[in-house]
């Protein structure tokens, strides 16, 4: 079977400040129609680059040549939950507020409650993506792209209650990628001054509860520890308050 690399010049910008520019770069491909915007989300993902904002390719070439393990590429292994660190048996961290300060909220897949699995919502591997000092625009998928989010809890921290929502391609993406759950310490996914909801019904429609409103985001690490925001099964009932936490790994 062919295998296909790409090689490219980039400009990145980062969305907390600064830029970053490279010649003559090189990542696996999936194949050889993959399109500019994968090859850049590759790119940052084989960087590991955190809070990148804006990747223009230049001077893109698609080649056949055997794949050379790049991260996050076609040739990586996937698997479809990754174990936390240590044993799982850390302390255990609030991550919602209280009734009298709004409360946090899990919403649900159809609108039942009933359905929401427990793998789905307890003692979930969770990834943090701190986009916190960034200038306040859609978290796109180049914030994204450096983790693994294949069977995680994706906990977005903006530090702000609006202003960080979650844009329609970044949410397909995580739906493409495999992310079970995605929460958020904003009061919600999508730009609450729009009516419609793109990322939010994104997500429920392929079946990842919504977690939003969440606090504490800033006491977990980026991995490892373990996420927890189990709702009541109640038929036919879609968004009601949960106590969310989680559990940080031993050190």
């Amino acid at each position: 079977m062919t295998e296909y690399r790409a090689s490219f010049d980039a400009a990145i910008a980062f969305s907390n400040g600064g830029d970053l520019t490279v010649h003559g770069f090189r990542v696996d491909l999936p194949g050889p129609d993959t399109s500019e915007a994968d090859i850049a989300t590759l790119f940052v993902a084989s960087l590991g680059l955190l809070m990148t904002d804006t990747v223009k390719l230049t001077n893109v070439r698609i080649f056949s040549e055997p794949h050379k393990g790049t991260r996050g590429g076609p040739s990586e292994p996937r698997h479809t939950r990754q174990p936390a660190s240590g044993d799982g048996r850390g302390r255990l961290v609030e991550l919602n507020h209280l009734p009298q300060e709004g409360g946090t909220y899990l919403e649900a897949p159809g609108g039942d409650l009933a359905a929401v699995e427990l793998v789905k919502a307890v003692d979930l591997p969770a990834v943090v993506v701190r986009v916190t000092g960034a200038r306040r625009s859609p978290i796109g998928v180049g914030s994204l792209a450096p983790f693994d989010v294949r069977g995680h809890a994706v906990l977005l921290h903006t530090g702000v209650r609006e202003g960080h929502c979650l844009a329609a391609g970044a949410a397909a993406w995580l739906v493409e990628h495999g992310a079970v759950l995605v929460g958020t310490d904003a009061d919600g996914l999508d730009d609450c001054a729009r009516e419609a909801r793109p990322a939010r019904e994104a997500l429920l429609g392929a079946g990842v509860p919504v977690v939003e409103r969440l606090t504490g985001l800033e006491r977990l690490p980026p991995t490892g520890a373990l996420f927890t925001a189990a709702p009541p099964r109640l038929l036919g009932v879609g968004r009601v308050p949960v106590r969310a936490y989680a559990r940080l790994p031993l050190t």
